[in-house]
């Protein structure tokens, strides 16, 4: 019995690996077709989305059914009670990529706006942080998933800084305001996915040190 729990646990860590890979891959297509003006890559992202909300329920199934049939104890029910929180926080990375993919297709139409700077140093930055997060749940590194907390305040202000180069933008010159405001929502879906990213460190470090860092200043 015990090794037959053992492969289900293995299997929904599978399961959410699957969707780690997913979720990294619609933000990396998000932001391709942004850069490249690739109306194509922005639609697939749609269809990346279909998968990533599949798989949640998947992994949520799987959970809620070991919970109930096992009654898995201390580590275990952990692993499960996180492995459903690291499902829904990919979803919602896959929503933030498939808005990101809108935009780039709306944006692609029109001559750029101004050159882009700000927001592929804050992409840079939040790909790192959840492709890091990840790792620290495959690779059992807590210490590396308190370090990608910590570079959520550096997504913050460079969010700040597009949001008062566009609003300066707009108010020289009125007809940037429709591309300046859907640039300003690739830059607020880019800092949504560090929060996301940063959700998933916590969880991390509630998996592997059974504490809960939510809410505090370290």
């Amino acid at each position: 019995m015990e090794l037959h729990f053992d492969h289900e646990l293995t299997h929904l860590k599978e399961m959410l690996l699957r969707m780690a890979a997913l979720a990294e891959q619609s933000v990396a297509d998000a932001l391709k077709a942004l850069v490249e003006r690739d109306d194509e890559l922005a639609r697939k992202v749609d269809m990346e989305d279909v998968q990533l909300d599949r798989m949640e329920i998947d992994v949520d199934r799987e959970g809620v059914q070991l919970i109930a049939l096992r009654q898995p104890k201390a580590g275990d029910l952990r692993f499960i009670v996180v492995a459903m929180k690291v499902a829904t926080e990919l979803e919602r990375i896959g929503d933030q990529a498939v808005t990101i993919a809108h935009r780039s297709r709306e944006l692609a139409s029109e001559p750029p706006v101004k050159p882009l700077v700000d927001i592929p140093q804050m992409a840079a930055i939040v790909q790192k942080m959840t492709h890091d997060v990840l790792d620290a749940f495959v690779y059992i590194k807590p210490d590396l998933a308190r370090e990608v907390i910590t570079r959520d305040n550096e997504v913050d202000k460079l969010r700040e800084q597009v949001h008062r180069d566009l609003t300066e933008l707009m108010v020289k010159d009125p007809s940037t305001i429709t591309r300046a405001l859907n640039l300003m929502t690739v830059a607020r879906k880019l800092e949504r996915i560090g929060d996301h990213a940063t959700n998933l460190a916590e969880d991390v470090v509630y998996l592997y040190e059974a504490r809960d860092i939510r809410h505090q200043t370290e």
